[in-house]
C-alpha cells in the first residue's frame, strides 16, 4: 500500500449526495479481486454513454462530456470533493480500489458511509470530513478557478487552499499511522511474522498430532 504523508493535487467535485458504491464501481466489475485495473471503470455509468463490461477496452467508448472527470480542466485530478453520505450502499472494497487506481489520493466531504470510510484507510486513500459550510466554500472555489489545487497534510491534519487558508480535520490515530507508514492489514500481520513463527513452532511441539494430520 502506498504511504500517504503530504499530497498536493488538482481537485474535482462530484456535486451530488448519497453517491453509492455501485455508482463508484458498478457490480459487473466485482468479479476481479486483483485490486488493480479498475480505474477506467470508476464512475462507469456516469463517465460513459454505453454500458461497460469487464475486460473491455474503454479507450473507444463514447464519453459523457458533461461528467466532471471528462472535462479537460480536471484531467489528472487526485483530490475528490464530495457531498454527504459518499460511499453508501454495499460494502464493496472495490470502490476505494477503483478510486486509487484512477489516481485519487484523498476524498473530502461532510460525511461518509462507515464501511467505505474504513475501507479507504485499508487501501491508501485518505477520507477527510469537513463541515458542510467548508465543503460548500471549496466547491465554489474549485468551480471558479481552473487548475485549483489543495494540499493535504496528514502529519499536521490540515487541508491547505491555494491562498494559504487551513482547515483542520480529525483522523483516527491507528488509521493515520497505517497511512503514514503505508501498511495495510497484511503488512501489519507480517510485522509480527517472527512471533507467529515462534507460536507455530511451539504449538507444533506441544501438539504434534495436529500438525501431522495437515502435512
Amino acid at each position: 500500500m502506498r504511504a500517504f504523508t503530504v499530497h498536493k493535487g488538482i481537485v474535482a467535485g462530484i456535486d451530488r449526495a448519497n453517491v453509492d458504491t455501485d455508482m463508484i464501481i458498478p457490480k459487473q466489475f466485482l468479479k476481479s479481486i486483483k485490486r488493480s485495473g479498475f480505474g477506467p471503470n470508476l464512475f462507469d455509468e456516469l463517465r460513459y454513454l454505453d454500458e461497460g463490461m469487464p475486460g473491455q477496452d474503454c479507450s473507444d467508448r463514447p464519453l459523457n462530456k458533461d461528467f466532471i472527470l471528462n472535462r479537460p480542466r480536471y484531467k489528472g485530478a487526485s483530490v475528490l470533493l464530495t457531498r454527504e453520505n459518499f460511499g453508501c450502499g454495499s460494502s464493496r472494497e472495490h470502490a476505494p480500489w477503483a478510486m486509487d487506481d484512477y489516481g485519487f489520493r484523498a476524498v473530502i466531504g461532510p460525511s461518509f458511509a462507515d464501511i467505505f470510510f474504513n475501507n479507504c484507510f485499508k487501501n491508501g486513500l485518505l477520507p477527510i470530513v469537513l463541515k458542510e459550510s467548508i465543503v460548500d466554500k471549496l466547491f465554489s472555489e474549485v468551480e471558479e478557478n481552473e487548475g485549483y489545487e489543495l494540499t493535504v497534510d496528514l502529519p499536521r491534519q490540515v487541508v491547505v487552499t491555494p491562498s494559504g487558508e487551513e482547515f483542520p480535520f480529525d483522523v483516527d490515530e491507528f488509521g493515520k499511522g497505517c497511512l503514514l507508514e503505508g501498511l495495510d492489514e497484511i503488512d501489519l500481520t507480517l510485522n509480527d511474522s517472527d512471533t507467529i513463527r515462534a507460536y507455530e513452532a511451539a504449538r507444533e511441539k506441544d501438539t504434534p498430532w495436529l500438525f501431522g494430520a495437515i502435512k
